[in-house]
């Protein structure tokens, strides 16, 4: 089977992008990108994303100053999501951790119970 060649944005517009730390392979971030924030990202050197709760393009910092430095983007084996290397400048968690990956899941209280 042969790999996906141009990249496949879902029928919202948008490809999930999972941000990883450059330096220390730490997972900081899944966010989504649309084609111009993916242009924006490629063009400035600073990552930036849709966010699909306020329908808007935002560079992650643009408010705290805790941005993304890109270092590079690839493209999963199907071509329909981006692991995005980069460096931070502060926490990549708006609740001022360095990853959102932070809470343990809790089966007992993060499922609900089988049927």
């Amino acid at each position: 089977m042969s790999e996906a060649g141009r990249l496949t944005f879902g029928p919202d517009g948008l490809v999930p992008a999972v941000v990883q730390d450059a330096d220390t392979g730490e997972v900081l971030i899944l966010a989504y990108m649309n084609a111009e924030a993916l242009r924006r990202t490629l063009e400035t050197g600073l990552v930036t994303f849709w966010s699909r709760s306020r329908g808007q393009l935002w560079q992650k910092g643009e408010t705290s100053g805790n941005t993304l430095a890109l270092v590079s983007i690839a493209k999963n084996c199907e071509a329909n999501s981006l692991l995005v290397k980069a460096r931070p400048a502060g926490p990549a968690c708006h609740t001022g951790h360095t990853s959102c990956y932070y809470r343990p899941l809790d089966p007992a209280a993060d499922l609900d119970p089988a049927p």
